[in-house]
């Protein structure tokens, strides 16, 4: 079986663009989001890390399950396997870089060749959906 790295990530959609951050030294952008510390729920996991990585505070009741996609790890030996665990939410505060976060950008369907394998799939899923621009 191969090795699973647990991650739980904010989808945040605004006129055809999805939110995604870079962190200080990667050449890809990500879905804002992290990895589930011991005992953590979905929705404890993600409150934690946006709130740490970008400032704001998302609404728990506003939570929507979205879907789970798995890929190979981004920078990981072969084998590895990120499983991205997805969700819906509104937000309060002003988006902003904090923590290993270096740039908070919105992309369209083009910029998929500059995002993670994991994170190709839900580009992918997104634009089947309609949800994301050309």
């Amino acid at each position: 079986m191969n090795p699973i790295i647990d991650k739980i990530a904010w989808l945040h959609l605004h006129d055809g663009q999805v939110l995604s951050t870079r962190s200080h030294g990667k050449d890809r952008y990500y879905f804002p989001g992290g990895k589930r510390e011991a005992g953590e729920t979905d929705a404890e996991t993600l409150l934690r890390e946006i709130e740490e990585e970008l400032t704001v505070a998302l609404d728990p009741a506003s939570l929507q399950y979205v879907g789970t996609f798995e890929a190979p790890a981004h920078g990981h030996p072969a084998g590895v396997l990120v499983r991205m665990t997805c969700y819906y939410a509104r937000y309060t505060g002003t988006l902003q870089p904090a923590a290993e976060i270096a740039e908070v950008l919105w992309l369209t369907y083009r910029h998929r060749a500059q995002v993670s394998a994991v994170d190709q799939l839900i580009f992918d899923w997104l634009q089947e959906q309609g949800m994301l621009a050309e």
